[in-house]
């Protein structure tokens, strides 16, 4: 057979446009309009883009057949092809309840198997007038999600609700609930809320559980809100702790992580006594102040060598991505790396494909937006890839600020009351009391007694009942509490002031 020149130009056509349809298989799809941005990472850059954007609440990502279904907390999945960048809902469910931290939350999919795989979801509705946490489960066509089941149902509330969702190699669903704001649930092994459940993708008890019978794998926990498992099926999570100690949690079954009694590491007088009378187990990392950990995914790709073997971690109050590498016997953490600090805002969930890019979302536009955010283009999935680029201009790894024995009013606020109460003290609608002109803020005896001790029920303050809780301070040296009162009266009240000295005479 001769080709003719024109021939030669049209098969050459096809190839080229072959060739581009593979390359774009693996995901080179990004949103032309928003600036590329780099990262250095150990010797080496990472580009950082955008694949999606003006999505609403992103909570859950899972990968499949080089697409992402991911969920939007007021009840839409959706599905995100990473070829092309078109975006199509798959649900718009109307059963869900959301509010604050409430809704449609996480989401996993089957890998192992030949079929249509099952896709489960995780959201809180109201059932008879109760708050409920459902867990859902569908199949997966490639364009639909069918065959609807509800598995389980467990107690919900408006908040604690957990929740991240993972399928092992076996088959086997891991499911971390929360607490629910109940502080008998965690150390009840007979229930499933402050748990990690292991069960059957029909929702069975497989006979290999550690308790017969029950769903219970491991319990003591307070909000988890990231989970993951390691390259030897080592299951890591992340947790919310009150005040002080945020935790990554390595979990092995039958083990207490100690929620309520105890919170992070046992270190101090009252925790010990406890642990020398019931076993509970440490975590393998703690933060105080506290981060608020949100999703966890575990990285061993060759892609970007700094982090392989590493936990990553995003956050919603630090508004960081972190790189928590781990040692060689895989169960302790040996240094951590901090990007991206209030670059991108608050960050709630994270994703590693198979070919080593790295997904993560932004949660922008949820019930707690920091300064500076949403953004226009709000929220987003961010991928991080490596890059054979040399930029001029990059982001680097955020510089550790050491902190000084004593530390002034305006760095323990922000470090302890500005996420909840904000900066300017005008607090969160509905949630957190506004510190502007309240009057608790200026009886200084009973503001001391509210730091000391919390709360244990929802107030009601000048007509408006707020929905969260108020963690005890009491952890916190007299010096410090001092600090924090004065700050607060200086810049919210009557500039009334308090000492160190009054405090200690106010703790029980």
């Amino acid at each position: 057979m001769i080709y003719q020149p024109k021939s030669i130009f049209i098969f050459l056509l096809c190839c080229t446009f072959l060739i581009t349809g593979c390359q774009q298989s693996t995901g080179d799809f990004k949103v032309q309009e928003v600036p590329v941005e780099y990262l250095k990472a150990g010797q080496g850059f990472l580009e950082v883009s955008t694949v999606a954007q003006g999505l609403d609440v992103p909570w859950g990502m899972d990968y499949v057949d080089n697409k992402v279904l991911f969920t939007e907390i007021k009840g839409k999945v959706k599905e995100l092809n990473l070829s092309t960048g078109e975006l199509r809902t798959l649900l718009d469910l109307t059963d869900v309840y959301t509010r604050t931290t409430p809704g449609l939350l996480d989401i996993a999919i089957q890998k192992n198997t030949k079929d249509d795989p099952f896709v489960f979801i995780n959201y809180t509705k109201k059932q008879d007038s109760i708050l409920v946490s459902t867990l859902i489960r569908y199949q997966y066509t490639g364009s639909e999600l069918i065959n609807r089941k509800e598995i389980l149902t467990v107690a919900g509330a408006s908040g604690h609700n957990g929740s991240r969702l993972l399928i092992d190699e076996k088959n086997i669903l891991y499911w971390a609930t929360g607490d629910v704001a109940d502080n008998k649930m965690a150390q009840d092994s007979t229930t499933l809320n402050g748990k990690v459940l292991r069960m059957n993708l029909d929702g069975s008890v497989p006979t290999d559980n550690p308790i017969p019978n029950s769903l219970v794998y491991a319990w003591g926990f307070r909000n988890i809100q990231g989970m993951t498992f390691d390259k030897d099926a080592n299951l890591f999570t992340a947790e919310h702790g009150d005040a002080i100690e945020d935790e990554v949690n390595w979990v092995r079954p039958l083990h207490n992580y100690g929620w309520p009694l105890i919170e992070g590491m046992h270190d101090t007088d009252e925790e010990l006594a406890i642990v020398s009378k019931t076993k509970m187990t440490e975590p393998i990392k703690s933060w105080t102040p506290v981060i608020a950990p949100a999703g966890m995914a575990y990285y061993n790709h060759d892609q970007i060598a700094a982090w392989k073997n590493a936990l990553l971690l995003v956050t919603l109050k630090s508004q960081t991505f972190r790189v928590l590498n781990l040692n060689s016997d895989q169960h302790t953490i040996k240094e951590e790396h901090i990007y991206f600090g209030k670059h991108f805002g608050r960050m709630r969930a994270v994703l590693v494909l198979p070919n080593g890019d790295i997904l993560l979302s932004t949660s922008n536009r949820d019930w707690n937006p920091q300064p500076g955010f949403p953004k226009e283009n709000d929220d987003r999935i961010l991928r991080i890839r490596a890059s054979k680029e040399q930029p001029k201009e990059f982001l680097q790894e955020d510089v550790a600020i050491a902190t000084s024995e004593k530390q002034n009013g305006l760095v323990l606020f922000k470090n302890y009351c500005a996420s909840c109460h904000r900066e300017d003290g005008k607090g969160v609608e509905k949630t957190f009391p506004p510190l502007l002109n309240s009057t608790k803020i200026k009886d200084l005896p009973a503001f001391t007694k509210l730091l000391l001790e919390g709360t244990t029920d929802k107030q009601t303050i000048k007509g408006v009942r707020y929905e969260q809780n108020m963690a005890s301070f009491k952890f916190l040296k007299d010096v410090e509490l001092a600090e924090i009162i004065n700050y607060v009266s200086k810049s919210f009240g009557d500039k009334k002031t308090t000492t160190p000295k009054a405090v200690k005479a106010l703790r029980n």
